[in-house]
């Protein structure tokens, strides 16, 4: 069961957000706040695996409390669910630690998705949201040039595949797959999978 705690300061976001995650079997919504310090406190006691946070909330903006959110035990996975799609607010967020980026509006799959990506360990951002990524990471150097398989690997980690399932559709370990990721990571400069998603989209490469 994937315990989730849905952080937004309007009540009727919240309310339908229940509405649409209660019809998942596997999930469970654990706790609903309406400011990021509400988040932080509620946290502590109702131990999600995954917290639901809007960007634009009173007081400590969503970006400030993604390190003070993932560091809460049990070292929850943060999702962001926003109506801004800006370079300003998706960079901040990845780096801060978001493991997934969807904008209001977005089909309920995608949500549903970004959360079961973000709880085994994967991110997902939603296309939009990766194209609107023109920073570089890690600097301005060149990227190498990825080769057939790692482009593969990339298409299936966009989709929000996990490693392993990328190991079932490829016919390869999970270690060459992780030996892969890793590998595109460098070449991408990127610091996570969120990252280059981003970047790879950016460049034309997704």
């Amino acid at each position: 069961m994937i315990r989730i705690l849905i952080v937004d300061d309007h009540p009727v976001v919240r309310e339908g957000l229940v509405a649409v995650l209660g019809d998942e079997p596997d999930f469970e919504v654990a706790g609903l706040a309406g400011s990021a310090e509400e988040a932080l406190s509620l946290a502590k006691t109702v131990r999600p695996d995954v917290i639901l946070l809007d960007l634009e909330l009173p007081g400590m903006n969503g970006v400030d409390a993604i390190p003070h959110l993932v560091a809460a035990a049990p070292s929850p996975r943060v999702v962001v669910l926003t109506a801004y799609d800006t370079e300003e607010r998706v960079l901040g967020a990845i780096r801060a630690g978001a493991r997934g980026y969807v904008l209001k509006g977005a089909a309920a799959a995608d949500l549903i998705h970004a959360i079961r990506a973000a709880y085994a360990g994967e991110s997902y951002l939603t296309p939009r949201v990766a194209t609107r990524v023109v920073a570089r990471v890690g600097g301005a150097r060149r990227p190498r040039l990825l080769t057939a398989r790692e482009l593969e690997v990339l298409r299936l980690v966009a989709a929000g595949r996990s490693n392993k399932q990328i190991s079932r559709e490829l016919s390869i370990t999970e270690r060459t797959v992780k030996f892969h990721v890793t590998s595109i990571l460098n070449k991408l400069g990127a610091a996570n999978r969120a990252q280059a998603i981003a970047l790879a989209t950016q460049r034309g490469l997704l």
